[in-house]
């Protein structure tokens, strides 16, 4: 017994040293005049050590003239983060007075990194927003369906839609509606400006018009927007009573080839789970950043054991190239490769868009918002 015990330790030994010398040790160091002497500066981001992305979970330790946090990963690890003062109501701001994107690393050796920080969003600076509310957009507060948390719905209607009273209109319904259309309300500050592309290529005659429907998100976005049971309700929520209460209110052309889908990450995922799913209401859908292989989640699997006839969609697909969006690449590349074995065409059918310089966040989605209106609406 003695001995295989100091065989086991003789084992491990070796195990422990080679994980520590492939760990890097990374220091952040933020410095900031606009603080009181209570105030504490955390760290957020997309690492368990940052919190992922929870705004008061990881506190920066303060010294005489800054706040600093060191943490160790493992090679490769890649990382966005951002700073608050506790909560996303007191988020740090950038030289502009404006709510940044996320800062980024890819762990490959021992780091320091330091920033700046000269305003934060907690009410002593004034916010500057990138982008307005272009056009008519109508609220439709706390809509409700059973299992789901309410929620409020935009809907942007196009120029020419109160002087066109005989014209009726294709639908674009896209999820985390908050984000699409007011910066003011959106998590990030900045918008998707759809409603201000929309306008631009809807009067250039590049694209037909046509109503975008914005759903919020709620709390329970993760599981409302991935397959699970109230992801199932959600879905059931879009297809019935949202549907019908937007086809009722408004001009629209209710037929399937003439309603689409899209959304960005986890939204990304249900547009696609909602197309393929009800490839009877749906003909198109746009896959922003789409989350189908994630962690030990896996819904590649879900369309490689799919035995039924080809589905009759058009499918958009956009990702990025740093932080987050690398990680979501795998998934990407084996959703592309099992639609093209189920009878997708690249370029036809099935239409990839790879931005290796595009981030995870609105910012990145609206520079392709272009690309995807022309593509489901181009003339």
């Amino acid at each position: 017994m003695n001995s295989k015990n100091h065989l086991l330790v003789i084992l491990l030994i070796p195990i422990i040293i080679f994980s520590q010398t492939n760990n890097r040790t990374v220091t952040i160091r933020v410095s900031s005049e606009y603080v009181t002497q209570s105030d504490i500066i955390f760290i957020v981001g997309s690492h368990e050590q940052f919190g992922m992305w929870q705004a008061n979970k990881v506190p920066l330790n303060k010294s005489d003239n800054y706040w600093e946090g060191v943490f160790k990963f493992p090679i490769n690890t890649s990382l966005e983060f951002k700073f608050t003062k506790g909560s996303w109501e007191t988020e740090a701001l950038n030289e502009n007075r404006k709510i940044p994107g996320n800062h980024n690393l890819t762990v490959t050796q021992d780091t320091i990194l330091s920033f700046s920080i000269y305003f934060w969003n907690d009410g002593t600076t004034k916010i500057q927003f990138e982008g307005q509310i272009t056009g008519n957009v109508e609220y439709h507060k706390n809509m409700q369906y059973e299992g789901l948390e309410s929620r409020d719905i935009a809907v942007w209607l196009p120029p020419g839609y109160e002087e066109n009273k005989d014209h009726k209109y294709p639908v674009l319904y896209m999820h985390d509606g908050q984000n699409l259309f007011d910066p003011q309300i959106s998590f990030t500050k900045i918008d998707w400006q759809i409603d201000e592309t929309a306008d631009s290529l809807i009067r250039n005659e590049l694209i037909r018009p046509m109503i975008v429907v914005g759903i919020f998100s709620t709390k329970d976005r993760s599981v409302e927007y991935s397959p699970t049971k109230k992801g199932v309700s959600y879905m059931q929520f879009v297809v019935t009573k949202l549907k019908s209460f937007i086809d009722s209110t408004y001009r629209t052309l209710p037929d399937r080839m003439n309603t689409a889908v899209g959304g960005s990450s986890s939204g990304g995922l249900v547009s696609f789970m909602l197309a393929w799913n009800y490839s009877n209401i749906f003909s198109k859908a746009a896959c922003f950043s789409p989350a189908f292989k994630y962690d030990n989640f896996d819904y590649t699997k879900v369309i490689k054991e799919y035995k039924g006839l080809k589905k009759d969609l058009t499918i958009y697909i956009d990702n990025g190239g740093i932080g987050l969006e690398k990680e979501l690449q795998p998934g990407v590349d084996l959703m592309v490769n099992i639609l093209q074995e189920k009878g997708f065409v690249l370029n036809k059918d099935l239409i990839v868009n790879i931005d290796s310089t595009a981030e995870h966040n609105e910012a990145a989605w609206a520079k392709h918002v272009p690309q995807m209106l022309k593509l489901l609406y181009g003339n």
